[in-house]
């Protein structure tokens, strides 16, 4: 049975993933190649899941065969939940590749979570929201986050609190936002209402209480109206 890498990619156009396989010593460097060229004229691809099966030619075919109305033709780029595709990936026996840090019952549970959430985010007017938190000797935070077809935009201007001490892992739109000197210089689009709190907090926190509508009401707030 021939072992190899089945792996998913997320593209800069949302809703457009990469699903595809690689041997597994040429993982590292189809990642390489995918991320700084692109694919089938799409940019931005980023690895998000990829695990070692047995038989992986027959499984990525099932795969091919499950999400076919979901393909663009003549490629492996699929109009897909990313998270329904790392469900499906993480129920395989095999070995998680990446990311490496979680095991893949911790990959699946956090996919599940994610599109739980996202059936909850539709319930989020696009406006602007505001947070405003004050941390014991480290200043107060100040920020706007723009709601727009699904995505929570921090935008440049904000002022953001240091990484909170102790922390073990830092969500990648914290990692690469331009903070200087405490100040965001542009805007950062993350996909969560939570992440979007970590760019401007420093760490983890409720992102449906701690930002709030011009009349004050929270992203929770809009939930249990949509669900009452």
């Amino acid at each position: 049975m021939a072992k190899g890498i089945i792996y998913v990619m997320e593209t800069v156009v949302p809703g457009l993933v990469k699903i595809g396989k690689t041997g597994t010593g040429n993982f590292e460097g189809r990642m390489y190649s995918l991320e700084r060229n692109g694919y089938f004229n799409v940019v931005g691809l980023k690895r998000r899941f990829a695990i070692e099966v047995e038989d992986y030619d027959e499984k990525e075919a099932l795969l091919d065969e499950i999400f076919s109305k979901a393909r663009v033709p003549g490629s492996e780029l699929f109009a897909l939940d990313i998270d329904l595709v790392i469900q499906l990936l993480a129920s395989f026996d095999g070995r998680q590749v990446y990311p490496e840090a979680e095991t893949r019952e911790e990959s699946f549970d956090q996919a599940t979570e994610k599109r739980h959430m996202k059936d909850d985010w539709t319930s989020i007017p696009d406006e602007t929201y505001h947070l405003k938190q004050t941390r014991k000797g480290k200043g107060t935070a100040v920020a706007q986050m723009v709601v727009e077809d699904g995505a929570f935009i921090v935008k440049a201007g904000a002022k953001c609190l240091p990484v909170n001490e102790g922390v073990v892992w830092t969500p990648e739109p914290r990692r690469t936002a331009p903070i200087v000197d405490g100040v965001l210089q542009a805007d950062v689009v993350t996909k969560s209402p939570s992440t979007a709190g970590w760019v401007v907090l420093g760490g983890s926190n409720n992102g449906w209480n701690v930002w709030k509508s011009a009349a004050g009401k929270t992203l929770d707030e809009y939930r249990k109206h949509m669900g009452s």
